[in-house]
């Protein structure tokens, strides 16, 4: 909302995400938003969710891909000292910018987050250099690698940027339910998320945990009792679902198991590892994310 009355209360969707990652860039902990390359660059899940909310309940409108404010307000002074010097340097370093000005600075300044875009060849058309520049910041990796990744406590777009510089090929779902109340990590939303940069994404869910076994961990000898129980029964029981991932690292080769813990020791994705690990025709190794 600041953003927009800085900018005289109405920007483009592509200019908002835009001058907010610019801010971002500025604020030296605690980022408000994180972002991923996409196909028009820069781009912020939270951010467009908080502007849809906003949309919502009156304080924005959208017309054309126009996003203006409806509730007139000082919302710069609602933000500390810092982040208001913050957004009137920046109002004043793109001052009579357009938005394809804007858009052409920002593959140029950080070419990481051109690197999924479709627009990038004619924003940057005159400018050969920065197109290699982009080119470098692309990770094209085969060699097989198993990865896990769990994802309490980052936000959505860390996670995905964690699988974009490892050049994750293929996202496994190991849960036995894909549902989430954060936000992101449903499982229709982190496959439409995960397509959205070019990483398929698979569920798994018989190899997943029955939610009622997961209660009263309270110790690490409590998630081991219970994987270890997992390895007997579940993984046992569902060895065509193991095989069907160690397949998956044959055909796809960069592959991913998620599920929710940060810890791998508390979450039974480190099993699954662990037995896909054990496959005696193993042409990968194991990376923790």
């Amino acid at each position: 909302m600041a953003v927009l009355q800085c900018f005289g209360g109405s920007l483009s969707a592509i200019e908002l995400q835009k001058y907010l990652f610019l801010f971002t860039r500025k604020q030296e902990e605690n980022k408000a938003f994180d972002f991923i390359p996409y196909k028009y660059g820069c781009y912020s899940y939270q951010a467009q969710w908080d502007i849809s909310a906003l949309k919502t309940k009156g304080y924005l409108t959208e017309n054309d891909n126009i996003i203006s404010i409806s509730q007139k307000d000082n919302y710069l002074a609602l933000l500390d000292l810092f982040d208001q010097s913050y957004l009137r340097q920046l109002k004043s370093d793109f001052e009579g910018y357009s938005k394809e000005d804007v858009i052409r600075y920002t593959y140029q300044k950080f070419p990481y987050y051109a690197t999924k875009s479709t627009i990038a060849q004619d924003v940057l058309k005159d400018c050969p250099e920065y197109l290699t520049k982009i080119e470098s910041q692309k990770r094209h990796l085969s060699e097989p690698q198993l990865f896990t990744i769990g994802y309490e406590g980052i936000s959505l777009e860390t996670y995905l940027n964690k699988l974009i510089i490892n050049d994750v090929h293929t996202l496994c779902d190991v849960r036995k339910n894909a549902y989430s109340q954060k936000y992101g990590f449903t499982k229709a939303q982190l496959q439409k998320e995960c397509e959205g940069v070019g990483i398929r994404y698979v569920h798994v869910p018989q190899l997943g945990i029955e939610s009622e076994k997961r209660q009263e961990l309270n110790t690490q000898a409590d998630y081991d009792r219970l994987f270890d129980e997992y390895e007997k029964t579940t993984l046992k029981d569902n060895f065509e679902a193991l095989q069907y991932v160690r397949n998956l690292i044959k055909t796809d080769q960069r592959v991913a198991l998620t599920c929710f813990e940060k810890d791998p020791k508390q979450c039974h994705r480190s099993r699954v590892a662990k037995a896909l690990m054990q496959f005696d025709d193993r042409d990968y190794e194991l990376k923790l994310l």
